[in-house]
């Protein structure tokens, strides 16, 4: 059963302001048959999954892998999804990422999940996340460290 939605009455929020021009940064998504659930779209935790996996890659790109992520590293402290469309297996996706804001110890990004059909991206998901900055050895937060301010600040 494939379902029409309306993306108006889904959600009270307005995403008209959103345009994937302003993200610098994409990451293909492949939809595994594990993701799909009883009534044939990807099920909502798995998207969040797709999030964390676009969020990864672009942390790898951006600050790259010379930190010892296992003494610093970052959590995530806050995660605001909304869903507007379904997916399904067949569907094409990728995730674009960009940080919108850069604080002391954490900084937000924003993720937007499209679809591409006919040559066209249509907005699936969108999220907000909070991260925060950390050092695991004394469990504590931590300012953000410079190098990473800048490079955040680019994307």
């Amino acid at each position: 059963m494939r379902w029409l939605f309306n993306l108006k009455t889904m959600s009270k929020k307005d995403f008209s302001h959103i345009s994937i021009k302003d993200y610098k940064h994409s990451t293909p998504i492949q939809i595994r048959f594990v993701d799909i659930d009883r009534v044939g779209h990807v099920n909502n935790a798995t998207i969040l999954s797709y999030f964390e996996t676009a969020r990864v890659v672009f942390l790898d790109e951006i600050i790259g892998r010379e930190n010892d992520w296992y003494e610093r590293g970052l959590i995530l402290a806050h995660t605001e999804i909304d869903y507007l469309l379904p997916v399904y297996l067949e569907d094409k996706i990728k995730s674009y990422t960009r940080v919108t804001r850069v604080g002391t110890k954490s900084f937000e990004m924003e993720n937007v999940l499209v679809k591409v059909k006919d040559g066209k991206e249509i907005m699936t998901a969108f999220a907000t996340f909070v991260i925060v900055c950390m050092d695991y050895k004394t469990n504590q937060t931590v300012e953000i460290p410079s190098s990473w301010k800048e490079k955040l600040m680019k994307n």
